[in-house]
């Protein structure tokens, strides 16, 4: 089962954190499942870009974003060559290392 790697973040996971997820999992569910409160303020249908995230490593194991993808992404903070949207990401066979972004686009944040 591949692994995620999550890198260290001063607000959503300090110390960084792993962990496995099946083939064809999204890594915003995995990711909150895992404990980290990451912003999804459109329930993860693609419509805001909250859950924008850096693939650090894994990147050519993932399907390329579509339409829908980067036109939000268009709307998100800090954007590399590497962003994504996490609630698109499918995992796949590789490991993937994600770091995620110092701010969002989120004005208050939701708990």
């Amino acid at each position: 089962m591949p692994q995620v790697h999550v890198l260290p973040h001063p607000d959503l996971c300090p110390e960084g954190v792993t962990f496995e997820l099946k083939r064809g999992a999204s890594l915003c569910k995995g990711m909150l499942a895992a404990g980290i409160e990451i912003e999804h303020a459109c329930e993860m249908v693609a419509a805001c870009s909250t859950c924008h995230v850096h693939i650090r490593q894994g990147n050519a194991s993932l399907a390329e974003p579509d339409d829908e993808e980067n036109d939000q992404m268009d709307h998100a903070w800090g954007l590399d060559a590497q962003s994504r949207l996490a609630c698109c990401v499918k995992v796949r066979d590789e490991d993937l290392t994600v770091e995620l972004p110092r701010h969002t686009r989120n004005h208050a944040r939701e708990h």
